[in-house]
């Protein structure tokens, strides 16, 4: 690899010329200049920019590890983080763990293997001298795989650190349960079954805890028999809508996209018309919402602006902004509520019709 001592010596200029050029420094004659970027591009030199680290306190890397990156909504925070460094001059390093690929769920409450996996990969992080780190979540739990004395900023985005020396940017599940729940009851729905994800889950929890917040408010009693929970695929949407029944219930509330396609299932099998014998809403805004039918009214998760809050809580830190010393912040993003026309507003005996809306072809 030709080094910035070589262009000075073909150029005849001291390596500090160079430096200060490549720098784009305005201490250097034009002359000079245009002969140095001349030599830069004939001999296809790149800067050492670990070497260059190893100088200086800084390296303007940062290192982002994901969890996997074949999980759903892992590449939109991802594209996020690395958008937001590079407006900032900031180069990013993925590190992707592929925790879901080699062990699918078996490791989630598994911190010791969660430990042994990550460990390596933060060591080399250190190594390579990146400025921080932001470690992104397959899903929303408690974080527990950097040490107490890790010795450079790190964020975690979409989970929860157990430790609050690092700030945390997550989902407003609560708000999105609580503003799901309202939103059923505005249409006149007081008998409302629940398909949700597995029993301990945050998303599960939060979203529960904000949906029984609402009904409260609204004077609407709370049913937990009502409560079916699956493991967040379509077909256990369909054994959830299966093992909940029809009876009673007027409205469904899918914790995810795709089991309220399986519900979907369900419920044509029945011979029920969604969007008027049953309304159902989802949660995500996955691209199957839009071609569902009738198509899905969900949350969208603001999973870019999860990406691009770590990115900016991160610089901020690096730029002494925050200080490090006070407690670290939990930063939750609120859901976006996608109107299409899979609810109708609730009219008499229980059946729903459309509210000044046309049926879909």
């Amino acid at each position: 690899m030709i080094t910035v001592k070589e262009i000075a010596k073909r150029c005849n200029v001291s390596p500090s010329t160079v430096s200060n050029i490549l720098n784009g420094k305005s201490n250097v004659g034009a002359e000079t200049r245009s002969r140095v970027m001349a030599c830069v591009k004939e001999t296809g030199y790149q800067p050492n920019y670990f070497a260059r680290s190893m100088r200086k306190q800084n390296s303007h890397v940062i290192s982002i590890i994901t969890e996997d990156l074949t999980v759903f909504g892992t590449n939109p925070m991802v594209e996020a983080i690395m958008a937001h460094c590079e407006m900032n001059d900031y180069r990013t390093i993925l590190m992707n763990l592929r925790l879901y690929r080699k062990w699918g769920s078996s490791w989630y409450h598994e911190s010791e293997k969660l430990k042994a996996s990550v460990a390596p990969v933060i060591q080399e992080a250190l190594s390579i001298k990146v400025d921080g780190v932001i470690y992104v979540a397959g899903h929303c739990r408690l974080i527990d795989c950097f040490p107490a004395d890790f010795p450079i900023p790190t964020v975690i985005a979409y989970g929860l650190s157990k430790d609050h020396k690092y700030p945390s940017v997550i989902i407003d599940d609560e708000k999105g349960g609580y503003d799901t729940a309202k939103y059923l009851v505005a249409k006149g729905h007081r008998n409302i079954g629940i398909i949700a994800g597995v029993a301990d889950n945050l998303h599960v929890k939060y979203r529960l805890l904000g949906y029984q917040k609402a009904l409260f408010e609204e004077g609407v009693p709370f049913n937990p028999s009502w409560v079916s929970y699956g493991k967040w695929h379509r077909k256990s949407g369909y054994e959830a809508a299966k093992k909940l029944g029809c009876d009673g219930i007027t409205a469904l509330f899918c914790m995810n996209d795709d089991m309220a396609a399986g519900a979907y299932d369900y419920l044509y099998e029945q011979g029920l018309e969604i969007g008027r014998d049953i309304s159902i809403i989802g949660y995500d805004n996955m691209a199957l919402a839009d071609y569902l039918r009738p198509s899905l009214t969900t949350s969208e998760i603001p999973l870019s602006g999860i990406g691009k809050k770590a990115a900016e809580i991160l610089l901020d830190t690096l730029k002494g902004e925050k200080n490090r010393a006070q407690p670290a912040q939990v930063v939750r993003m609120p859901c976006t509520m996608i109107e299409r026309r899979s609810v109708a507003a609730l009219h008499t005996a229980g059946r729903a019709v459309w509210e000044n809306q046309p049926h879909e072809e």
